[in-house]
């Protein structure tokens, strides 16, 4: 079995539980400007960056629509929960981040989100320390599913993609993992996979603990 040499997360939905918090303040902000299935165009939105969101949005609800308020409402909600250190840390996300670095594996966080607000969520949650590299959204012109950010990610870490673990939770995210070439595990979050996400994931596994017990058989220790 091929050892990897370092392992790539994506954050939102893989490092936080933040997909469900940022649906909920979507549906408060679609409350206040009337944003009829909002549920359907967030989850369109789902390891997408901000820019491509906001054309889904805007495909969505017509250019009447007024988005830059419901966007900075929306998104204020949420920056306010996280920077408060509301953003709920998933499951087995400490464990597994010191395992790898215990092991002196090197790490890259590659997220939609734009830098300046990763670097934000990842200190207030005390894991910033973590990581080598932190690639966000606002770093490369092309969003997931395209695999220009892993592909960054794994260039910074100074590796080949084709020799690292990406850790995805939405189909975007697979579906970018897949196209760099990496080993891909699935940490299914809100987007349940499949038939496409069980051809296009090397693994899928029900939670990060769960990843804590298999990837020492798959990255060199």
């Amino acid at each position: 079995m091929k050892k990897y040499e370092a392992v790539i997360f994506d954050m939102d939905g893989v490092i936080f539980d933040s997909e469900r918090m940022y649906m909920e303040c979507c549906r408060q902000a679609a409350k206040v400007y009337g944003a009829e299935n909002i549920e359907n165009v967030v989850m369109a939105c789902i390891g997408v960056n901000t820019e491509n969101t906001l054309r889904i949005f805007r495909q969505a609800y017509g250019e009447d629509f007024p988005l830059d308020d419901f966007w900075k409402d929306a998104t204020g909600r949420f920056s306010e929960m996280a920077q408060g250190g509301l953003l709920p840390v998933k499951d087995g996300a400490r464990e597994l981040l010191e395992f790898l670095s215990d092991n002196n594996i090197p790490l890259a966080l590659a997220s939609s989100t734009k830098t300046e607000k990763v670097i934000l969520e990842l200190g207030a949650a005390g894991l910033d320390g973590y990581f080598d590299v932190i690639t966000g959204g606002d770093m490369t012109d092309k969003s997931k599913p395209e695999p220009d950010i892993f592909l960054l990610a794994a260039e910074r870490l100074g590796k080949k993609a084709s020799d690292c673990i990406i850790i995805e939770d939405s189909f975007n995210g697979v579906r970018a993992a897949r196209a760099a070439d990496a080993f891909v595990i699935m940490v299914p979050d809100i987007a349940k996979p499949d038939d496409e996400m069980k051809k296009a994931a090397d693994l899928i596994l029900p939670s990060l603990l769960a990843v804590r017990e298999k990837i020492s058989e798959l990255v060199i220790a």
